[in-house]
């Protein structure tokens, strides 16, 4: 089985993720923020949020052991970019979370690579937006259970 390593979540070419007939959702209206999928459009924005908030994501629940890390803006675009192919092979699905315009936060799906779940999640949001870490993950939560064919998910939960 080819596949590519992604640390928390493994990408198996072989199976897929998500059944052929399901209809990836291109977006989500939750209160106070809107997902859409994450691409090189939001690179600017998307690196003003990560990396002014560093540590805040380092102690946000869930798994943070390599990212974020000092880069460049060209590697966020490089990252952005690999998020956009795995979205459009069905292989994983990065969602920016936006206040408007304004990027203030990323949600992960990628295959569970070390539990027993479908899918692995996790989710940050920046330092000056904090307060809305346990409304993303409320109303993502409940999101992929309704709307998403995973028997079962891992997200970290927040309190």
């Amino acid at each position: 089985m080819s596949g590519v390593d992604r640390g928390l979540y493994r990408v198996d070419m072989a199976d897929r993720f998500v059944p052929d007939s399901f209809v990836v959702p291109g977006s989500l209206d939750g209160p106070g923020f809107h997902l859409e999928p994450l691409g090189p459009r939001h690179n600017e924005r998307d690196y003003a949020a990560w990396s002014s908030s560093m540590d805040h994501i380092h102690a946000t629940p869930g798994d943070w052991r390599d990212w974020p890390r000092p880069m460049t803006i060209e590697s966020n675009l490089e990252d952005l970019e690999q998020h956009e192919r795995d979205f459009e092979k069905r292989e994983g699905f990065t969602y920016s979370v936006l206040d408007g315009d304004q990027v203030i936060g990323c949600l992960y799906i990628y295959p569970d690579g070390q539990g027993d779940s479908d899918a692995y999640v996790s989710s940050w949001v920046s330092a000056e937006r904090a307060e809305m870490d346990t409304v993303v993950w409320e109303t993502v939560s409940e999101w992929l259970r309704d709307t998403w064919p995973f028997r079962s998910f891992r997200y970290a939960e927040r309190s």
